[in-house]
């Protein structure tokens, strides 16, 4: 039987963060779980293309925006399961273990956010986006998310926005998305420049007004 799992990162100038990414995937391919990586860019100028190449990716180019970078990475992915991955979000070990036991066709699953620094700051952020994911079911991009493809395709897949592509399918898969037993360790780059809780609060404001109906690109000026 064929590897079921396509990997699928959306990247945009992402080299210095992209090779301990690929290299945390090592495990998956040895253990039979990885058919493919899918490196979806959205026209990096530094060496990201490159390096996937060196990796062995299907690479796929497109405009900038994750919504539709992802759509156009799950478009071209073989595997029947979609792993959705962030290029600066590293799987902890035994990651492969895990979604190998969790491979139910009717559910998709997100991890565990945590921040590979921070401290104080980032335990309290993660800890509340943890709570946000599974009191709400709206965990973000940046907790991964493992996915059949029948599923996607079921509720409409990832829709070409420039921000909140992540909610918007969360919300498709209302009751159908769970916590999996899988920690994620993310990049702290975004909240150590603009600080903890002024990041923290700028982004909980976007939540709400997208919820309230507000339009993603006017919103995705306010994440920059």
């Amino acid at each position: 039987m064929r590897a079921p799992l396509s990997i699928v990162i959306p990247t945009l100038n992402a080299a210095s963060e992209l090779g301990p990414t690929l290299t945390c995937l090592v495990e998956g391919v040895e253990a039979g779980l990885v058919r493919d990586l899918v490196i979806s860019d959205g026209g990096s100028s530094d060496d990201t293309m490159a390096l996937a190449e060196e990796w062995g990716a299907t690479c796929v180019t497109g405009p900038a925006g994750r919504g539709g970078q992802l759509a156009r990475g799950v478009e071209a992915a073989q595997g029947r399961w979609i792993l959705a991955l962030h290029a600066d979000t590293h799987l902890s070990e035994g990651w492969s273990a895990t979604i190998w036991q969790s491979l139910d066709a009717d559910t998709a699953y997100y991890g565990r956010l945590n921040f590979r620094a921070g401290g104080l700051g980032g335990k309290w952020v993660a800890g509340w986006a943890n709570f946000r994911s599974r009191a709400f079911g709206l965990p973000y991009g940046d907790q991964s998310l493992l996915i059949s493809k029948a599923l996607y395709l079921s509720v409409g897949g990832y829709m070409t926005i420039p921000l909140m592509e992540d909610v918007a399918l969360a919300q498709a898969l209302k009751g159908r998305l769970k916590p999996l037993d899988l920690n994620v360790y993310t990049s702290a780059a975004r909240y150590q420049k603009d600080g903890w809780v002024k990041r923290g609060w700028r982004n909980l404001t976007i939540l709400i007004r997208y919820l309230r109906g507000a339009k993603p690109r006017d919103l995705a000026k306010l994440y920059r």
